[in-house]
């Protein structure tokens, strides 16, 4: 088909019936359940000892007047949001071709936060096993489910990421580093060459976490951390993306893709030019010996997603025009739906029409391979 407009991140919210259908039965003890906030809106309880309400992630269409964090239900809510086939008319409504669509990060750290790590596994493996086979089925190539990586050791990281291979994932995303580790180090790297081999493109989506590290609060507080909101990514990502490329890990592994997202891109030229000189400075008794120069590997083994992001297309080809990728975040309170394509009007001005096809469609389509 052809491609004008592909949102290189968007999300779902896990539908009511997930873990009833999908987690097997010896571990329905430990499954997320469904109860009701404050304002009778639906929640998720993750053990927290609040439950954690659907609220701005539940967003796309509302204004500033009418977003609140409680009193949403799956009944009221746009039913693309946890099921493929209407999602494929709600992006018709903006526009869009196609989605890269992510999960819901507090489900997401209830699960890696286990410390069983059968468990972990077996969350994931059904939150996988929903997408590819129930959420994507209507149309893989418009509905780009990624899978989600245990953190349980990296050798079992790469066989997840075979298996999901086989169900037709274009992408997969890490939450913790794949080892289980703290600390990046080689103890990833069986998971990065069975990522290199696949030709899978490896996701970070706003920051990664330590496996065990504390929940975060379940009513939705930080949607009053405006300075938060505002910097979301762009303080974590240039750390992860840094250790990345200092370590050597694409000299280890060339054709190994990442994309970073939910981030934005306006930051990335100086961080680039700083990470290069310092470096330069620093490299003989930090003991780094990269074959090139920082930056080069960013343009060979980097994506990054913007949404509203005027600086990034302002400096596209400091950037990398071809590491570009547009996105919308549908459906949570950053998505412009049903009015991206005015968004795009507004921001890119100037922007020639073959360059801007690269960084709204033609980038996702060559590197997820859509046809």
């Amino acid at each position: 088909m052809e491609y004008r407009l592909i949102s290189a991140d968007s999300h779902f919210i896990e539908p009511p019936n997930l873990w009833k259908d999908w987690l097997p039965a010896k571990y329905q003890d430990i499954a997320p359940k469904l109860v009701k906030d404050a304002d009778g809106g639906d929640a998720w309880d993750y053990g927290a000892g609040e439950p954690s309400p659907l609220g701005i992630y539940a967003a796309a269409g509302k204004n500033e007047h009418d977003l609140k964090w409680t009193g949403v239900t799956y009944e009221t809510m746009h039913q693309g949001y946890f099921q493929g086939e209407p999602r494929l008319k709600e992006q018709d409504a903006d526009g869009v071709d196609a989605e890269v669509i992510f999960s819901s990060g507090r489900m997401l750290g209830y699960f890696y936060r286990m410390k069983d790590d059968q468990a972990q596994l077996a969350g994931l493996q059904a939150l996988n096993n929903w997408i590819f086979q129930e959420f994507c089925k209507p149309n893989p190539n418009r509905l780009i489910g990624l899978a989600y990586i245990p953190a349980i050791g990296a050798e079992a990281a790469a066989t997840e990421l075979e298996r999901v291979a086989k169900m037709g994932a274009k992408g997969a995303a890490i939450v913790c580093w794949p080892s289980g580790n703290d600390a990046l180090s080689k103890a990833e790297d069986p998971f990065w060459a069975k990522a290199e081999e696949l030709q899978i493109p490896i996701h970070i989506h706003v920051r990664l976490t330590p496996r065990f590290a504390p929940a975060p609060k379940a009513t939705g507080q930080q949607g009053g951390d405006i300075p938060g909101l505002a910097t979301t990514g762009m303080l974590d990502m240039p750390k992860f993306m840094g250790q990345m490329i200092i370590s050597e890990v694409f000299d280890r592994f060339p054709k190994l893709q990442m994309v970073g997202v939910e981030a934005g891109c306006g930051w990335i030229p100086y961080f680039l030019e700083q990470l290069d000189d310092r470096y330069w400075r620093n490299r003989k008794w930090a003991g780094c010996n990269l074959k090139r120069q920082p930056s080069d590997y960013y343009r060979a083994n980097w994506h990054s997603t913007f949404m509203k992001d005027s600086y990034a297309l302002e400096n596209r080809h400091r950037i990398g025009v071809e590491n570009l990728l547009w996105s919308t975040d549908y459906p949570h309170h950053g998505c412009e739906w049903p009015y991206s394509r005015k968004q795009i009007r507004e921001t890119a001005i100037g922007v020639p029409g073959d360059e801007l096809h690269k960084i709204l469609a033609g980038n996702a389509v060559k590197l997820y391979k859509l046809q």
